[in-house]
């Protein structure tokens, strides 16, 4: 059907509006304390997944979490989805640490994250 797998979805960033409160819920939830706490993020490792929270996830154009597939190689797989119909909301850019993040729509509506690491 197409020529690269993706990993799986093994992050997933949550839009928050008050930082210090979403820590402590999901701190909670995932019964383990964050191993990036930072201003601009906090990020959670649980079980294999990592969870993110993205303060003013909004005004970045995030208004519901985002689950990230994890691929091999992100320009084929954005290549890949783009042909069967998706449109692309976010190109594959550098975030730091080598890390490429993109993000497209599909029909209907739906954000779907592509990261790859180098």
């Amino acid at each position: 059907m197409t020529s690269s797998a993706t990993q799986g979805i093994k992050t997933v960033l949550h839009p928050v509006s008050d930082l210090t409160k979403a820590k402590a819920v999901y701190a909670a939830l995932l019964g383990v304390a964050p191993t990036t706490d930072e201003s601009y993020y906090v990020g959670f490792e649980a079980e294999g997944q990592h969870i993110g929270l993205v303060p003013g996830g909004g005004s970045q154009g995030m208004d519901a979490p985002v689950a990230y597939w994890h691929v091999p190689d992100i320009e084929v797989k954005l290549a890949e989805v783009i042909a069967a119909g998706a449109t692309v909301k976010e190109p594959a850019h550098d975030v730091g640490g080598g890390r490429l993040v993109a993000a497209v729509v599909d029909p209907d509506g739906n954000v779907l994250g592509l990261l790859q690491d180098r």
